[in-house]
């Protein structure tokens, strides 16, 4: 394999007194278009907005830091109103129009991870705006902006005109926002560090998976995530994913180490990964993370909206299942070396903590 799988850091794209949109190049990350993935990320100083838009792809948000509003007008044309905070997922089908917006001090940062493969550009998320001076209205002529809208050409020219920021806006102090409904949370968003549970190892780590079942739009976007933290120099177990999907990582916080391995039994990379970082691992690969003295979390999308994965190490893993003769003939060991392999990690799955 000789695509360039090292991790990268995103590039500003846009931004001004109200804050910053950063993206990942696909010729710096080239599995971004091989993958037909995208990865952006938005940063929100108090009282940036960012602007209605909608985009060409399928898309899901995660909140690194920081609250906010959020709103989001689904193809029913029903606006959601959502407070969000730091955990925060939100799943955002092709087409949906949504708007951030920051009422506090501290910096309010949301990652965007999703799929290409219907959008304007292999590797990269359009978004196009509704305001603002590269929205899409000031394409049009005065007359047909005048008859889409039924007023008159001082409302045109006000309405098209005068917002002369692209993208990102910084509101006045006090000016009056929507305030968010509790109730429009319902099936729009789930907070990953307050939710249940899905794996929980003594001493290894934590896993939220993100699926149909407690984030239904997912089932829309066509694909799932998971959020994941190992404590220090805890081990998550070599795995893949046997429905031939891709993982995209976005690394959210500490450090650590990272091997990919292959169809072919070589590894690919061996790197080390720190919060900011985004990479991918391909199709049919295998990958495992090892954290440094501070822990390791980690926020992915995979490329199908229930991902199954198989792990190679643990008490769960295929090879406890494989009868005694196959391990010995396998690995062409004796019965001695055969048993006492078996006897290990009969306690962990997926994560094991430091020896």
């Amino acid at each position: 394999m000789d695509i360039d799988l090292s991790p990268k850091l995103p590039k500003k794209i846009y931004g001004g007194d109200g804050g910053s949109y950063h993206a990942w190049n696909p010729e710096d990350l080239p599995m971004l278009k091989q993958g037909n993935i995208g990865a952006g990320k938005l940063a929100l100083e108090k009282n940036g907005l960012a602007l209605p838009r909608y985009s060409d792809s399928h898309k899901l948000a995660y909140v690194l830091q920081g609250n906010g509003v959020a709103g989001i007008v689904l193809p029913e044309k029903e606006e959601k109103v959502i407070a969000i905070k730091t955990g925060d997922s939100i799943a955002l089908p092709f087409g949906v129009v949504s708007w951030w917006y920051n009422q506090e001090d501290t910096e309010l940062v949301v990652l965007f991870l999703g799929t290409t493969d219907i959008a304007h550009k292999r590797g990269e998320f359009t978004d196009f705006f509704l305001t603002g001076a590269n929205g899409i209205f000031t394409g049009f002529s005065t007359e047909f902006v005048s008859r889409a809208w039924n007023v008159d050409d001082n409302a045109v020219k006000a309405l098209v005109g005068n917002q002369k920021a692209k993208g990102i806006v910084k509101v006045d102090t006090g000016f009056k926002m929507p305030e968010p409904k509790a109730e429009h949370r319902n099936g729009m968003a789930l907070n990953c560090i307050e939710a249940p549970l899905d794996v929980d190892i003594k001493g290894g780590g934590k896993v939220v998976v993100l699926n149909t079942k407690n984030l239904p739009l997912i089932g829309e976007v066509g694909f799932g995530g998971d959020l994941v933290s190992i404590l220090g120099h805890a081990m998550c177990s070599p795995g893949f994913s046997c429905d031939s999907a891709r993982q995209v990582t976005y690394i959210v916080r500490g450090s650590g180490r990272a091997q990919i391995v292959g169809p072919d039994g070589k590894r690919v990379l061996e790197t080390t990964v720190k919060a900011g970082n985004l990479f991918i691992v391909p199709r049919f690969c295998v990958v495992s993370k090892i954290a440094d003295d501070s822990g390791l979390e980690w926020f992915s999308i995979v490329t199908t909206p229930n991902p199954i994965f198989t792990h190679m190490a643990g008490r769960t893993s295929v090879w406890k299942a494989l009868s005694p003769e196959v391990l010995q003939a396998s690995f062409n060991v004796t019965p001695e070396v055969e048993q006492q392999f078996r006897s290990k990690r009969m306690a962990e799955e997926i994560f094991f903590p430091p020896n």
